[in-house]
Order: C-alpha cells, then structure tokens, then sequence
C-alpha cells in the first residue's frame, strides 16, 4: 500500500513565512517556537539526566516535521496510536515507530506488515503493542504473507504485550496471561517480543505530586510482577514503555522503566497545566495556541470567532492569555464559531473590536486536529515573525 504524499503548502500561506504575526489570519493554530524549543530542551535534558530513553508521542502534534524535529534532540522515536499515523510519519522521513496500541483488522494489519517492509528496506524499525492471541496470529500471519511476496524482505516487527495497569482501557491483567502471550509471540519468526507497554493514562491528569507517586508505585509493583513471571519462564524482558508528561517523574525513578513515552510537553495545555508540579519534573511552558480575533462586543461581554471547530473542549474551554495591559478575560461557550469573551474583575475592559486575543487550549491532542497547518512563530506570540508552517501530516489519520 502506498504511502500518504504532502501537498505543496498553497501560496497564501507561502506568504506568510517572515511576515509578523499580525497577518496570520484567525482563527488559526500558532506554536511559539521559543517556548517550544525550551520545552524540547528540557525534555531532552531530562532524559540524559536519568539515563532513560524518550520516545514521544506523535499523536499529540500528528506532524513528521516535529518527530523529526524531537528524534534530532535525543528521542529514539515517537510513538503513535494508529495505522494511517504510522504511515504518515514514515512518508514524512520518521523511521522509528511504535504503534503503541491493538491493531485486529486483517486490512490494517496488512498495512502494518507493508509498513515494516518499508521500513526493513530503509534501515528503519516498527513496533506494536498486542494484548491478544488473535491480535498476535493476525500480526504474524500479514508479516508471512508479505514475506512471501515478491521481492519481500525477511523484515521482523518488535511487539509488545500491553498491561493493564489501571487505565482500564486495553491490556491483559498483570499476571500468567501476559505470559502465555510471551510464549506466543516467539513462536513465530517475523514476531520479536520487546517486552511491556504499561501506560496509565488517567495518572496523568492527578493533580497531585503524591497522587500520581502512589499510583504510579502500583504500576511498578504489577509490571514487576508480571515480568518476573515472563523471565521465569526463560523469556527476557527487555524494555517497559510507558509513562506521560504528567507522571514521567515517578516512572524514570522507578528503576523498572526503560522508555518515556511523554508527548504534551512539548506544547502543553490548559489541563496539564492544572497538575501541581513535582519538583523533580522539568518547568514546561504553554506552546500552543489559538489565535482569534474580536467581532462582536456588547454591554458586559464581547465575541471571538474561535469556537469549538477551533479547539477541542473535552477537558475543559481554552484560557485566555492576559491582554497586553494585563487584563484577564474568562471564555465561555458559545457553539461552534464563537467564543464569548468576559472581564475576570469587573473593573476590567472589554476587548476592543478587531482586537487580537490568544486562547490557551484545554486539550492540545484533538485540538491539533482539528487544523491543517501550525503556524510557528519566533520572536514573541505577540509581535514575532512566522517562521515556519508545518504541516499536520497525520490530521485526521484514524485508521
């Protein structure tokens, strides 16, 4: 199957580069390139420190040029969570993924084992994450088959059993099951066990330090557990991936993980922001946001023509950056196109009309997809210059 292709970027936004951010019309995706690149700084310092390694998750930013980007400052690879995204790296020049998710469908498995053969030939490496005899036999079965074809390469996929660590979501409960699959995957030649995903996504978002230290404690106490019931069966373990920005601290201390996973620290969002930080983690900064502008305003209220098809609101509505004078507005819902915009004091103005406001979304993951296009800036969100435009090549890759 053929990888996805970039379209050219269309002339309107040519002109954009090295104009000052002022023209970038609205509402549109901006990326503080500064703040991003100390964010990426700090991560890559972090790693290096704790002698761990990072692989972040492309499915926050869907975006080649940032893998690439990211694996140039220390990461091994990137993570992903679909098929289509899987593709859209590697065409964009990525060439170490994990799919760190169940892949079941025998078409997409196809893809998948196309993917490793693309990837054999270039040097590059994949791996997925199972949680199922049928997902193992399904996998096995589309690699022997394109081992078998014309000019078919012996190319071998890394696997890993996913453990349900507590996110309740995919993954075999610690204990003999994980096992079994072990001993499943290394019955077949194209199949290399490379050990556990343990991710517990809901520890993220405890707001706590010691919150997330005593959940994160249970997940070392299960995957330590489960991989000493796969290593007394003669079976190595080599690698437990896992972890996100907000419980990374306590994974990279544990002794047990091997691989960070963290993804939203490179743009951070309103609600990651809402976790008290562990001293021991890295000062991450906001990165991304909406740029929007003031159409409409009122007695007591204004409108931005930034709503929901802008950002995505599933943890929360975006905050608003303080005005210029240091003016603090609050967003509200208001449907699909609009955002209404308040004074926080009611000493406050109201932002003028054709005024620029900047919102800091809640969730940086679904809002990233919902553009084409991130416009990153350099110099100041507010008086930069467009630097670059980069492409979101994975925007709506859900297959």
């Amino acid at each position: 199957m053929p990888l996805p292709t970039k379209t050219p970027l269309s002339d309107q936004l040519k002109k954009l580069l090295h104009r000052d951010v002022d023209h970038v019309d609205t509402p549109a995706l901006v990326v503080d390139l500064d703040a991003m690149m100390r964010n990426l700084g700090r991560m890559a310092e972090f790693a290096k420190k704790h002698d761990i390694r990072w692989r972040p998750h492309a499915k926050m930013h869907k975006s080649s040029g940032l893998a690439k980007l990211q694996v140039q400052a220390g990461a091994v690879g990137v993570c992903v969570q679909k098929t289509a995204e899987a593709e859209a790296m590697v065409a964009g020049g990525v060439m170490d993924v994990y799919i760190s998710n169940e892949v079941i469908a025998p078409r997409k498995l196809a893809r998948v084992a196309a993917l490793a053969q693309h990837l054999a030939a270039s040097h590059g490496k994949l791996a997925i994450a199972v949680d199922s005899n049928e997902g193992i036999r399904g996998l096995a079965q589309a690699m022997d088959h394109a081992r078998q074809q014309p000019g078919g390469l012996p190319a071998t996929i890394d696997v890993f059993i996913e453990i349900d660590v507590g996110q309740g979501r995919c993954g075999v409960p610690p204990g003999r099951q994980a096992v079994e699959l072990a001993q499943e995957i290394r019955k077949h030649p194209a199949l290399r066990f490379a050990g556990l995903q343990a991710y517990h996504g809901r520890a993220q978002h405890l707001r706590t330090p010691q919150e997330r230290r005593d959940v994160v404690t249970m997940v070392v106490q299960d995957v330590t557990f489960t991989r000493r019931l796969i290593e007394a069966e003669g079976v190595p373990v080599d690698l437990v991936t896992g972890a996100g920005t907000g419980s990374m601290v306590c994974e990279s201390a544990s002794g047990v993980f091997g691989e960070l996973q963290a993804g939203s620290f490179l743009f951070m969002d309103v609600d990651y922001a809402l976790n008290e930080r562990d001293p021991a983690a890295p000062q991450f900064e906001h990165a991304l946001f909406v740029k929007s502008q003031v159409i409409s305003s009122g007695l007591q209220h204004a409108v931005c023509d930034a709503g929901h098809k802008s950002h995505a609101i599933d943890s929360g509505l975006p905050k608003v950056l303080p005005l210029e004078d240091g003016t603090e507005l609050d967003y509200f819902n208001g449907g699909d196109e609009h955002g209404i915009l308040k004074p926080r004091d009611a000493h406050q103005r109201l932002p003028r009309i054709g005024e620029t406001v900047w919102l800091i979304p809640g969730h940086c993951d679904p809002t990233v997809n919902l553009h084409n296009h991130l416009i990153g800036v350099s110099g100041g969100l507010r008086h930069g210059k467009v630097e670059k435009v980069i492409r979101i090549d994975a925007r709506g890759a859900l297959t």
